[in-house]
């Protein structure tokens, strides 16, 4: 019997931090890293702008979950078996101290994220891991009932065998096209995590303004968000947009992202409160930011552009006035005329059906020695460091797994 064959398609995180582990279960094992360009954990290196936001500070799986607009029922389990406190302490276990920062992320206490490359590329080095750049792979051929090798072909003509095939190739369209010829049910990828294209006078020239929490909808449909929102020269961004972009992933696709959005600037307060102020602050001018609860410079131009007069004060406003005024805080409709995409930290939705994975060992219900994890698959989360804890989780328990499918194998194992 030969030595087991490892093969991990993609240079990843999700492939580093399983081959890390299967290299530790199984010391004997030939393991191989197949990356198709010239450079590995590209998306780690750009990750959280250079600092690597490798996860977030959320211990609670059901808590957790709820981040993930697909995925959120499958990983459940597999959180509680691994989760972000395990990747905190594995990492500090190898050398890389962690902090959080107040909305939760973590980070490497370098702030660089060359700290978590370099542990990830040490840990393969010293398990005799092998890394080939250059290697992109063309055709996979599975398995049949009586051969339990799968042989991989790269675009030189090189030809590869495995006993186990680990597919953390993240959004690779050339490998989901290779899956779903071979059969496996793929999930039409759509851009997620994206930016809104929006020109409008109630925003135009307020680049820089930030709103600490607003509350945001699709009219039409189920959609919510909530969150800081950042107003930019192309629209708006911040992390409430890119919740929204991220939960509505195929709506958006569907109608071409050109939509309406509605954004309620003050989710933390009523109609009924609004209306209270012709009384409680009857004296003050309809145009104080401070009672508003905006930047001087969104309630000044939001006013203006609806016909309101911030001079006047609130006794004097009539019925109209006042339901101008709640429309503009509560309901101010935009039409959203585009995406802007991360170029470097793009995120997909869709990939490899999640009904085709054995989510207690991340492996293939149709070849159980075939294991997937991270953006291969269609699960994708909400930025905040939810993706790569669902790609460590993965690559986790897809290692963990090997052990159950040992049997089926004829080559050594430990």
């Amino acid at each position: 019997m030969s030595r087991m064959k490892i093969i991990c398609i993609g240079g990843g995180a999700a492939s580093f931090f399983f081959a890390v582990q299967a290299s530790e279960k199984y010391p004997e094992a030939d393991i191989t890293i197949l990356e198709q360009g010239n450079k590995v954990l590209s998306k780690v290196a750009i990750s959280g702008g250079g600092r690597c936001n490798l996860t977030h500070h959320c211990f609670n799986a059901k808590e957790l979950v709820k981040n993930y607009p697909r995925g959120e029922e499958a990983l459940l389990k597999p959180f509680k078996k691994f989760g972000p406190k395990d990747t905190i302490e594995w990492f500090e276990s190898r050398g890389v101290k962690t902090k959080v920062e107040a909305d939760g992320r973590m980070f490497p206490v370098s702030d660089s994220s060359q700290s978590i490359i370099d542990c990830l590329m040490q840990a393969c080095k010293s398990k005799g891991v092998k890394i080939h750049m250059g290697s992109k792979v063309t055709d996979i051929a599975f398995n049949d009932n009586q051969n339990n090798v799968h042989e991989i072909e790269l675009l030189n003509g090189n030809k590869l065998s495995a006993d186990v095939l680990f597919i953390g190739a993240g959004s690779s369209l050339t490998i989901w096209k290779i899956l779903e010829k071979r059969g496996f049910d793929i999930v039409s990828p759509v851009p997620s995590l994206f930016t809104f294209k929006i020109k409008d006078p109630r925003i135009e020239s307020l680049s820089g303004i930030t709103l600490p929490n607003v509350g945001l909808s699709l009219p039409g449909t189920a959609h919510v968000s909530d969150g800081p929102m950042l107003i930019t020269h192309r629209g708006l961004s911040g992390p409430a947009i890119l919740k929204l972009s991220a939960r509505a992933a195929h709506y958006f696709h569907s109608c071409d992202y050109k939509c309406k959005l509605k954004v309620d600037f003050r989710p933390d307060i009523t109609d009924k409160d609004i209306k209270s102020w012709r009384d409680t602050d009857a004296k003050k001018l309809m145009g104080n930011h401070t009672l508003l609860g905006l930047p001087k410079r969104l309630a000044s131009q939001l006013l203006r552009v609806e016909g309101l007069d911030g001079q006047k004060k609130f006794a004097t406003l009539s019925k109209k006035e006042m339901q101008t005024l709640i429309d503009v805080l509560k309901k101010t409709t935009l039409s959203i005329d585009g995406q802007n995409r991360f170029k470097d930290e793009f995120v997909t939705a869709g990939g490899v059906d999640l009904s085709e994975v054995d989510f207690n060992t991340f492996s293939s219900k149709r070849y159980p020695n075939v294991l997937f994890a991270g953006e291969i698959l269609n699960i994708d989360a909400v930025t905040g460091g939810f993706n790569f804890q669902a790609a460590w989780t993965g690559a986790f328990l897809a290692a963990e797994g090997i052990e159950s499918h040992r049997v089926q194998m004829n080559c050594i194992l430990p």
